[in-house]
């Protein structure tokens, strides 16, 4: 699991400092640069799709590190110890 973990820290995105559920839409407007406001539309609209939208976002909210690299999936499974 270790090089799993790894392997998502690596990814350049994580949750935005401006969130408001699960920084999902914060990250992506700080990463790219765009107003959060608009992103935070866009995801809604994104819940409209028949189970891909709210499906995606369950997923990026399991998987993508915050901002001090810790993982909601690893606090699940603590197996091992994240090195600092």
């Amino acid at each position: 699991m270790d090089t799993f973990y790894r392997s998502l820290r690596s990814i350049p995105f994580r949750r935005g400092p401006k969130r408001w559920v699960g920084g999902i839409a914060g990250g992506i407007s700080a990463k790219f640069g765009w107003d959060p406001t608009l992103v935070r539309i866009v995801v809604l609209i994104g819940f409209l799709l028949p189970g891909i939208g709210l499906f995606t976002y369950v997923v990026a909210w399991v998987l993508l590190p915050w901002q001090d690299n810790t993982i909601p999936l690893e606090r699940v499974f603590p197996g091992t110890q994240r090195p600092l």
